[in-house]
């Protein structure tokens, strides 16, 4: 008889709680993350991803696309073009005098080009800065794009500076 009991008891505070009103909804209302990065990061971003899709093409004097290979400035400007929209110039001396920013060496950001002046010469070879201190580039006759670190000793002998064309410092 006892258990009788707390048996009625437990099932009418079940129905009890089944009776009630359901709690009402709650709306949050969270920013996407990429709306709060700026569009100029997304394409630093897009501009690395590009580069790097291409990885493994040989070098070639005056190559400018995937299909012909690629020397420095070329790929340059296919990689702007096609991840940023973006124009650049052809040449590395042209690159080098474009009028943008100019990070500091201790302040590159991914997407920033990084010039050298092979021979303590002029500036003739160019890259795409990846980050985490390395770059991707078009290297030379007989090479592949690929990536190197910006810290050895060859680089930064012939290191003649960046341009930042993507946002600002």
């Amino acid at each position: 008889m006892r258990l009788a009991g707390l048996l009625t008891l437990l099932i009418a505070a079940l129905l009890a709680g089944c009776s009630s009103a359901p709690p009402a909804p709650v709306t949050v209302s969270v920013p996407s993350p990429v709306e709060s990065i700026p569009d100029y990061e997304l394409k630093r971003h897009d501009v690395v991803f590009q580069a790097f899709s291409l990885v493994g093409i040989p070098y070639r004097w005056g190559g400018s696309s995937p299909a012909t290979g690629f020397d420095c400035s070329g790929l340059i400007q296919y990689v702007y073009r096609e991840a940023a929209g973006v124009s650049l110039p052809r040449t590395t001396s042209d690159l080098y005098n474009m009028k943008v920013s100019r990070p500091p060496e201790n302040s590159l950001a991914p997407g920033d080009l990084v010039l050298f002046a092979m021979n303590g010469g002029r500036v003739n070879h160019a890259g795409i800065y990846i980050g985490d201190g390395r770059f991707l580039h078009a290297p030379s006759s007989g090479g592949v794009v690929r990536v190197d670190e910006l810290e050895s000793s060859f680089w930064q002998r012939s290191f003649k500076g960046a341009r930042r064309v993507l946002g600002s410092l």
